[in-house]
């Protein structure tokens, strides 16, 4: 009879596991989920409004820094100050400090994590760099490279390499070493091992460092478009703030914050998504 009982348990406990897999249910599950985040934004904007009001009774020109001050200038922000404009020069800038940041983060994170006489002679100079502000180097830039897009792009690379060498090292660290060994007894060549070991061993370790580095260059790139740029939502801020279009800036605000959680959120979808192709393999 306990038996009959603990079978029937086991099924009820696996039909239940099951059902939680189904499409509708995790539908329902990914609805409720999206609704709690638009609530927790609701609340957000709630209070920032309270806010706003509460200040402006004292001061009028606080009222200019609410939401719906600043959603009334979205028409006036697209179509006088070319808002699309400033957001692609400032997409592209992240583009190329991302591409500049994996050329030289990937290379010498592999290396580090591969060997380990490396990693210990170049970790306290690079844990000493990684320390250090990108923004600490804006006078430096601009004295070495000029002003213009050439010192946005180092001080994007600068941010944005060390979580890439990070995670680069330990996906190298962490790899099965039996893999590594059955590739060296069956007589693989270098390449053959790079390609078939270690890329696919560390691409999650990278994607890692690539989100990671996304988010720390949403924050650095628009105190470093105010180093003489004429295009960006850097430069779109300092504008605003010269026009005393108070309400624009925080439109502007707004985009930014809206652009990073685009951003990241491509990054983890593509981080997803590269996970469950290498649970099927």
């Amino acid at each position: 009879m306990s038996s009959f009982s603990d079978t029937s348990g086991e099924r009820d406990a696996a039909n239940i596991a099951l059902a939680a897999h189904t499409p509708a249910s995790r539908l329902r599950q990914r609805a409720a989920r999206v609704l709690l985040g638009v609530t927790g934004l609701a609340a957000i904007v709630l209070a920032w409004w309270i806010g706003v009001a509460l200040v402006s009774r004292h001061s009028a020109l606080a009222a200019q820094f609410g939401p719906l001050a600043a959603w009334r200038t979205f028409p006036a922000l697209i179509g006088e100050d070319q808002l699309f404009t400033h957001i692609g020069a400032s997409l592209r800038r992240i583009g190329v400090g991302l591409a500049w940041a994996m050329l030289f983060g990937v290379p010498l994170g592999f290396l580090i994590g591969r060997f380990k006489a490396l990693e210990t002679a170049l970790s306290p100079a690079l844990q000493f760099l990684r320390m250090i502000s990108p923004l600490a180097w804006m006078p430096i830039a601009v004295m070495s490279l000029g002003v213009g897009d050439p010192p946005v792009y180092f001080l994007l690379t600068f941010a944005a390499v060390w979580p890439i060498v990070i995670s680069t090292a330990a996906g190298v660290q962490q790899i099965d070493t039996r893999w590594v060994q059955l590739g060296e007894s069956l007589a693989a060549t270098r390449a053959e091992m790079l390609w078939h070991i270690y890329v696919p061993g560390i691409a999650a370790h990278v994607l890692t460092g690539v989100r990671l580095a996304i988010g720390i260059l949403w924050i650095v790139l628009v105190p470093a478009e105010m180093l003489g740029v004429n295009s960006g939502l850097g430069f779109l801020i300092l504008d605003c703030r010269d026009r005393l279009a108070y309400s624009e800036l925080m439109a502007v605000v707004l985009v930014i914050g809206a652009l990073g959680f685009a951003l990241d959120t491509v990054a983890r979808g593509v981080y997803q998504r590269f996970g469950a192709v290498r649970e099927r393999e």
